[in-house]
């Protein structure tokens, strides 16, 4: 290989991991409106202690990081890094949440369930 190639590889490698590392802590969600459109179908609880996920709606996007709880719904469903789905019935959903009103209180309380927001 010469050094153009390598150089090429190289960039391509930092693309391609700042692209992982990027999607991997992001938190902007998308509601669809079809469950066929959806990356993973969400449950609103009415208690917090039924709910895998604890969720805080932020007010800018800069804030929804960390995969934590902290959300922000974007306006078009490219922007999102996430498309979910709210279903009517708790069976049905991939995820149980519960809004919570201080962003200090989002977190999750069933990790295992976490790989489904990366």
């Amino acid at each position: 290989m010469n050094i153009r190639e390598i150089a090429f590889l190289n960039l391509f490698i930092i693309f391609i991991l700042f692209g992982i590392n990027n999607n991997a802590y992001s938190q902007k969600v998308y509601s669809v409106d079809r469950d066929y459109k959806a990356d993973v179908k969400v449950y609103v609880t009415n208690n917090d202690y039924n709910a895998d996920l604890l969720v805080f709606k932020v007010d800018r996007d800069y804030k929804a990081t960390n995969n934590e709880g902290r959300w922000y719904f974007t306006d078009r469903d490219y922007k999102a890094d996430k498309k979910i789905y709210f279903v009517d019935r708790d069976y049905k959903a991939d995820l149980k949440i519960y809004f919570v009103d201080r962003d200090y209180k989002a977190k999750w309380r069933d990790v295992s369930k976490k790989y489904l927001m990366y």
